[in-house]
């Protein structure tokens, strides 16, 4: 699903851009703070409705300026062409809109423009909260699993409202009882959608880390929210003292994850910072390699600053799986030479080099 044009304007300190980019490689480079990171930003608020650097509206848009305003047009698996343009407003007024419609959910944005994001935040995913491992997946799940996101937004709603009964104290299992029953059968669905998805992930992920490096010991688990060998329905009722006192539900789908595990310790203590970033690598390439297995479609990756953390021959590994996966790439650094190295046998491609806020496409000649 390629992008085949691309506008920005007024976001951080990019002027007015109108890009061409290349489906498959597109390499982004110049000095730090020059405006690079923010191409793959805008990227990113287009596939997602939201940026991969600040939750807030009013640090993304450009000083002086009003307002922001995105525009892409991609190229779907049977090759028709979809419009998608974002606005967002200092004070406050958005819109985002598809093929000339307002989009009705982030989720119709994601659907249309699948992306896989690489940058310094990435080792959250190793070192952060068992949320953002549990995110990680529901991408997967989301994107080849129909019923997923309905399932999802409905066992929300409900989780909400028990943990509102809990929080009024002296609530009993009586009270309790239908919502606990709807919450036990969508969090069944949830476990069972998100561990099909975990398996073909666990596969994946063994054959392409073993071209990275190999890492004696390496176990990735799937923790469902809550113990494999007891009903969700009894967890809940012999636990509710504790989340009476807590004022929130403690088991569930909501605390699902992937557990990765070295010799029996957390990753993020058993690797060194470059193990990680390997395994991170491994992980983002084994859930492209799912995603277009299932679905026959291929996802954008975003990489910000490839050579950080990575040496030259891993480097000319992870380009060879983005070759191998047919995915559109924007990738960026400050020099293009050792991006264009990394990639030898890559024909075709663009690069784009970007200085005081002002993109410049140059001549492969």
């Amino acid at each position: 699903m390629p992008i085949k044009r691309l506008k920005i304007s007024n976001l951080r300190n990019l002027d007015a851009l109108d890009l061409h980019p290349d489906p498959s490689l597109n390499i982004i480079y110049g000095v730090n703070g020059s405006g690079k990171t923010s191409v793959l930003e805008a990227i990113h608020l287009l596939a997602m409705g939201r940026s991969f650097r600040t939750h807030r509206v009013k640090p993304a848009i450009k000083f002086n300026a009003d307002s922001m305003v995105l525009f892409s047009s991609i190229v779907d698996h049977d090759n028709f062409t979809h419009s998608v343009g974002i606005q967002r407003s200092t004070k406050g007024d958005s819109f985002t809109r598809i093929d000339g419609r307002a989009a009705s959910s982030a989720a119709e944005l994601a659907s249309l423009l699948p992306v896989q994001l690489m940058d310094a935040h990435s080792f959250d995913l190793i070192e952060g909260p068992p949320k953002l491992r549990r995110s990680f997946l529901d991408w997967l799940v989301f994107h080849v699993e129909p019923a997923f996101y309905s399932a999802w937004k409905d066992y929300s709603k409900i989780l909400k409202q028990r943990n509102s009964l809990l929080r009024r104290g002296r609530i009993g299992s009586f009270e309790l009882e239908p919502w606990d029953s709807e919450l036990c059968r969508l969090a069944e669905e949830l476990k069972t959608m998100r561990l099909n998805c975990f398996k073909l992930l666990e596969s994946s992920l063994a054959e392409v880390i073993s071209d990275f490096q190999v890492m004696d010991n390496l176990n990735i688990g799937f923790y469902g929210g809550w113990s494999e060998d007891t009903e969700l329905a009894e967890v809940l009722k012999s636990g509710l003292e504790r989340d009476s006192k807590l004022g929130y539900t403690w088991y569930g789908a909501h605390k699902a994850e992937i557990q990765i595990k070295i010799n029996g310790f957390p990753a993020d203590q058993a690797l060194s910072r470059g193990q990680q970033k390997l395994l991170i690598c491994a992980l983002k390439i084994a859930m492209g390699q799912v995603y277009k297995g299932v679905t026959g479609k291929t996802c954008v990756y975003l990489i910000d600053d490839l050579p950080s953390e990575l040496d030259k021959p891993n480097q000319k590994r992870l380009a060879s799986w983005l070759t191998k996966l047919e995915a559109q790439v924007f990738v960026t650094s400050v020099d293009k030479d050792p991006l264009i190295e990394a990639w030898p046998e890559q024909d075709n491609y663009s690069v784009f080099h970007v200085e005081h806020g002002t993109i410049t496409s140059e001549s492969l000649e």
